[in-house]
């Protein structure tokens, strides 16, 4: 979560726009994001030129050439005339930013429609001083509050929130990537991408924990090819974040970022058994014209409930043996409907349904007070769901209220998510738990006697402490020993008054 600080110089960039004329929320993310990635992308090269310096060799592909200088930020930042500054930036920086990955590349058939549009020298000069100060404060922090930052403008729209288009904490989608383990053979998909933040993080653990086949072995080529152009792919119907979505992996290294402009759950999208791993938080939007739905998901589940065709999407996309780490509405777990049983019946009986892991409906704030669960399976299309885990989640790190404050991470009553990665990656300890505890086991066959009902609710036992009190007649002696010591102080008072 961003401080109060950084939030508060985000809230003076945005005025910077409003008061120089650009009012369009929209315009001013799209403005933001264009100058924060030319500056990370002169960040990144300055990183690859000092690990050069330190291990000898030269630098293939550079960002930036030796004449192309003067577009790097830290050139054109300290230009004191603002108007060279606007030249350069407006007619070869942001060009340049446009063209990366070649003409014919993904990212420059996003980025084609990009325009910059900030009118004056002067507002320029002003935001990029105002966010040169601000990277720099959120690289002192020493953490990765570039997704909390990318939340924070967008939380300013004013669409933020509605047809569920609900942006996904980075401590939950970092939870999410934790328990999936992607390793570089995977092939990671988020079907309702936005502005990528479920990939980011797979690619950032995928970086961390496989840095020497990855940067260091120089014969690993065929894996490093496809952790930069083949690894993740991500669909969605809004251009604008599509753009941040290339933007945000290109700056993590992934030379050609597969961001489609796709309606997942439409006709138009044909693809099946593609990808070994699926990252999703969907859009909870309600219904959809089913004249719009692709026929073989409408086969799986008669309806028009996103959050339901979504897991049909799921399961065709995934190969045998993908698995999957999917945000649903709690309604999901527990609705009667003929659909809703007959999803979860899907994926208990003809998959492997692995936990289910609630959390507590202050998730979503400010966005939603929604109550979500994580649900987690494998697709085997032959069955073997034995048993399911269950976890209650009751605290995530932050406060449960409009304001999510970040709490005491390191205490279990305000920090859950260490001990959901620890028991999860454990399961064989988990299996003596009783279901009165936090997490505990539940048999398939228990689970199909109740409708297929996922709740934690159906199955968690609530310990309640016995409670000892007096009998009657000893309270009727306390009561009556009362009355005669206020009879006293009464006779008394009395005597006193004469």
């Amino acid at each position: 979560m961003l401080t109060g600080d950084i939030k508060h110089k985000v809230d003076s960039i945005w005025e910077m726009f409003w008061t120089g004329g650009i009012t369009n929320p929209l315009s001013v993310i799209e403005q933001i994001t264009y100058l924060l990635f030319i500056k990370q992308l002169d960040a990144q090269q300055t990183k690859q030129e000092r690990r050069i310096r330190l291990s000898g060799g030269q630098l293939i592909h550079p960002i930036f050439s030796e004449e192309e200088r003067e577009i790097r930020w830290s050139t054109f930042k300290n230009k004191p005339d603002a108007e060279e500054m606007f030249d350069i930036v407006k007619d070869k920086a942001f060009v340049h930013m446009k063209e990366l990955g070649g003409a014919e590349s993904k990212f420059a058939r996003h980025l084609e429609n990009a325009v910059f549009i900030i009118p004056t020298a002067q507002l320029l000069q002003r935001v990029v001083t105002a966010i040169d100060v601000l990277v720099d404060e959120m690289n002192d922090k020493n953490k990765d509050t570039m997704g909390d930052l990318y939340e924070y403008l967008l939380s300013k729209l004013s669409t933020s929130g509605t047809n569920g288009q609900f942006r996904t904490p980075r401590h939950i989608i970092k939870m999410m990537v934790e328990l999936m383990q992607p390793t570089l053979a995977d092939k990671i998909v988020d079907p309702a991408t936005g502005t990528a933040g479920f990939l980011v993080v797979a690619a950032e653990y995928i970086s961390k924990h496989y840095r020497d086949e990855l940067f260091v072995k120089s014969n690993n080529e065929e894996v490093q090819d496809h952790y930069k152009k083949s690894m993740f792919y991500g669909f969605d119907t809004d251009q604008t974040m599509l753009r941040i979505a290339s933007m945000n992996l290109m700056l993590h290294e992934i030379d050609d970022p597969n961001m489609e402009y796709k309606d997942s759950l439409s006709k138009s999208n044909t693809e099946e058994e593609q990808y070994t791993l699926v990252l999703a938080n969907p859009p909870f939007k309600g219904s959809l014209d089913y004249s719009e739905v692709a026929d073989n998901l409408l086969a799986k589940v008669k309806t028009k409930k996103t959050e339901l065709l979504f897991l049909a999407l799921i399961l065709r996309l995934l190969k045998n043996g993908g698995r999957c780490a999917v945000v649903v509405p709690d309604g999901v777990l527990f609705g009667s409907s003929t659909s809703h049983v007959a999803i979860r019946k899907e994926i208990i009986d003809n998959h492997k349904l692995e936990a289910i892991i609630s959390m507590p409906s202050g998730v979503f704030k400010p966005y939603s007070g929604v109550s979500t669960a994580i649900m987690i399976f494998c697709k085997t299309s032959i069955g073997g769901t034995n048993q399911v885990w269950f976890y209650d989640l009751q605290a995530d790190g932050y406060s449960l209220d409009d304001h999510r404050r970040e709490l005491d991470l390191s205490k279990h009553e305000d920090n859950n998510i260490p001990d959901i990665i620890g028991r999860f990656t454990n399961l064989e300890t988990e299996l003596s738990r009783e279901r009165s505890e936090q997490s505990f086991f539940v048999p398939v066959d228990e689970i199909r006697a109740n409708k297929y009902d996922l709740s934690i609710n159906r199955y968690k036992e609530r310990v309640h402490e016995e409670v000892n009190h007096m009998s009657p007649k000893q309270i009727l002696l306390e009561i009556t020993a009362l009355e005669e010591e206020i009879s006293a102080g009464l006779r008394k008072l009395e005597g006193m008054l004469g």
